[in-house]
């Protein structure tokens, strides 16, 4: 069974292997709703491959393309998520390292993360396919992604091997990030980014129990315009709908992945009963969670 590590605020993560904070899966936008991921942060570094189709990724305020081969590196603590406005379909790779596994909790090892993988750094790199002049170390990039997830998936385990693939590609991306002080500034001033970290964080944790926008609100240490007015500026949906479709989205991870009944997965994700749960699910995926399930 995987073990479940995580901050206090940030975005619950399945590792594949216990004690050792590193995730490596294949998926699909279609398993989401509307073809879209729950904007979220967590302090791990975060690396995506393409396998098929296409994706649009926020990061921060921005919105990127990638294409089949194609990927992208998000920094830790930085909002994202990838969708598909059209509805259609991608197949990826999405590999999650915790920098506890570069040292963090060592004092060299904050030191470095911080420098290199800190608020003042990129919020993230675009990789691409080119195997000319100096992006042959995104195609390094790529391929070491695919590698790191075959490796992970292996019957037989090698966590040493692990190790050195992971921080590998962690050193090479450390690398090729630069300061963005200035970028920093612009897109996402350092208070509006806490309340929003700590109003989706309080969210992460509470998914499951009542929450007003009061609650959401509080959490930031904002009223309840101000709340509203940072998630439309910064995540594009309201309090409310961007609970919901969290909460949609977990719900989707349970059926997928566990055997609890409706009924179990509809409270464990804070819906009212299961009929409201059908119904909110039926109209946010299009089909019932049973018939989720059966696909």
């Amino acid at each position: 069974m995987a073990l479940e590590v995580f901050s206090d605020m940030s975005e619950r993560l399945n590792y594949n292997l216990p004690g050792f904070p590193i995730y490596a899966r294949k998926g699909e936008l279609r398993h989401f709703d509307r073809y879209a991921a729950a904007c979220h942060w967590h302090p791990d570094l975060e690396f995506i491959l393409i396998l098929g189709g296409a994706m649009d990724y926020f990061v921060n305020g921005q919105t990127l393309h990638m294409s089949k081969g194609e990927g992208i590196f998000v920094n830790s603590k930085r909002l994202h998520y990838g969708f598909s406005d059209d509805k259609t379909d991608c197949s990826y790779i999405v590999l999650v390292v915790h920098p506890i596994v570069l040292g963090e909790n060592t004092p060299i090892g904050k030191a470095y993360c911080e420098l290199k993988f800190g608020f003042y750094t990129d919020d993230y790199i675009l990789l691409t396919v080119n195997e000319q002049g100096d992006k042959q170390w995104q195609m390094n990039i790529l391929s070491s992604i695919k590698h790191i997830f075959n490796e992970i998936h292996k019957s037989e385990e090698n966590p040493l091997y692990m190790l050195s693939l992971v921080t590998s590609l962690c050193a090479c991306t450390a690398e090729n990030l630069h300061s963005s002080l200035k970028q920093r500034d612009n897109n996402l001033d350092a208070k509006s980014w806490v309340a929003i970290r700590n109003m989706t964080g309080f969210i992460f944790r509470n998914y499951g129990n009542k929450i007003t926008l009061d609650d959401i609100a509080a959490a930031g240490s904002v009223c309840r315009s101000k709340c509203c007015q940072l998630f439309s500026e910064y995540i594009g949906q309201t309090p409310n709908a961007y609970l919901t479709g969290y909460r949609i989205g977990k719900s989707c991870d349970m059926l997928r992945e566990s055997n609890r009944s409706v009924l179990e997965v509809s409270m464990a994700c804070g819906f009212q009963s299961p009929s409201y749960f059908t119904s909110i699910f039926q109209k946010e995926i299009g089909l019932t969670p049973r018939q989720y399930r059966d696909q």
